[in-house]
């Protein structure tokens, strides 16, 4: 399979960015060191690549009905200019992805898609929407995409890109005269903004925030990060064999929405019936740091789960993981085992957002 570049891939490759393929994608793994551009955001500003995201626009009468039949959140309850998180689930509830959904009215939808699973969700998405009076469109070839994240953002975006965003809360967006969207979201736990443009336009705003010092962040801390805000990543935390329920995403799936959506009814059942697997936080003693898939021990010596992310926290100086467990055993405060290279490392069972979100409301 081919591996395909940014628009920004020469950029990367001039700052002498450690490089990997993600998603199909040659993408920057890190380019000062992950320790570094992980502070960065935590206490300043950086800027990541993100254009290997995918971005499909629904538009027609029937958008928000369409949206709603396919998203677990309710797309009903936004204004124009507002932003929801959910997922898409099939039938038996599994999770297809987890998106960004964006209004910009009732009959004009943005659906932010996972690399990963862009070929995948439009194949899901076109196939259900035949019912639907709404034409679907693969915009991912029009826009590349910025994140500018942490707490000095705001002024960044201003001082340096001259976008005011003081007027935008937590989850809304705006669009400028160049039809460059920006929307106050992001995936680190800390205040930031998404910017969705044509690649020349996000060739133009990169190389101004590089000149001003924004430190660029490689793919390498926006996984710790994201990890220790308690944020899912596809493939680890969900996938299509495991539920938003069991992953703790409940109040992102509104089993009460007047029509449903996919895989809504498999998800009622699977409430009323009681969850068999949840995912939790484990704090473990040591320094050896848990993998996704590493096996989950109780006490009597039985496997009662697996890790999904483990990393020695940056943040917070701790060694914690994600686990996906039995669900006797995610009440907090249990104890655990994690074998880890033949060693069992101790466990217990803490809160899932090991970080506390600094979003502006």
């Amino acid at each position: 399979m081919d591996i395909k570049q940014t628009c920004l891939h020469g950029h990367h490759t001039a700052l002498n960015a450690k490089m990997s393929p993600f998603a199909g994608y040659d993408m920057p793994i890190e380019y000062s060191g992950l320790d570094d551009e992980h502070a960065a955001v935590r206490t300043k500003c950086g800027v990541f690549d993100v254009s290997h995201m995918g971005e499909v626009d629904i538009k027609g009468p029937e958008a928000l009905r369409f949206v709603n039949h396919i998203f677990t959140n309710d797309a009903a309850v936004l204004a124009d200019g507002q932003a929801a998180y959910g997922m898409m689930t099939a039938f038996d509830g599994g999770t297809v992805d987890d998106l960004l959904v964006y209004r910009r009215s009732e009959n004009d939808f943005m659906l932010v898609i996972n690399a990963a699973n862009i070929d995948k969700d439009l194949d899901w998405i076109r196939s259900h929407s035949g019912a639907y009076d709404v034409t679907v469109i693969d915009r991912c070839a029009d826009f590349g995409q910025l994140a500018v994240q942490g707490p000095e953002s705001e002024k960044i975006m201003k001082d340096v890109l001259e976008i005011d965003c003081s007027d935008l809360s937590f989850y809304t967006f705006k669009t400028l005269p160049d039809l460059t969207i920006v929307s106050r979201t992001g995936y680190t736990g800390e205040d930031g903004f998404e910017i969705y443009a044509a690649p020349g336009k996000i060739v133009d705003l990169w190389e101004k925030l590089i000149a001003a010092g924004v430190k660029p962040c490689g793919l390498g801390c926006r996984d710790t990060l994201r990890f220790e805000a308690g944020l899912p990543l596809y493939g680890d935390e969900l996938a299509d064999d495991i539920t938003p329920l069991e992953a703790g995403l409940g109040m992102f799936v509104k089993l009460d929405k007047p029509e449903g959506f996919i895989g809504c009814e498999a998800l009622k059942k699977q409430k009323a019936e009681g969850l068999r697997r949840k995912l939790v936080g484990l704090e473990i003693e040591g320094s050896a740091t848990a993998r996704h898939g590493y096996e989950v021990i109780d006490m009597d010596g039985g496997t009662v789960g697996y890790i999904t992310t483990g990393y020695n926290s940056l943040t917070l100086g701790k060694n914690i993981a994600f686990a996906l467990v039995e669900a006797a055993y995610g009440t907090l405060g249990t104890k655990l085992q994690v074998k880890i290279r033949r060693k069992l490392l101790p466990a217990t069972v803490i809160k899932k957002r090991f970080y506390t979100p600094q979003y502006k409301k």
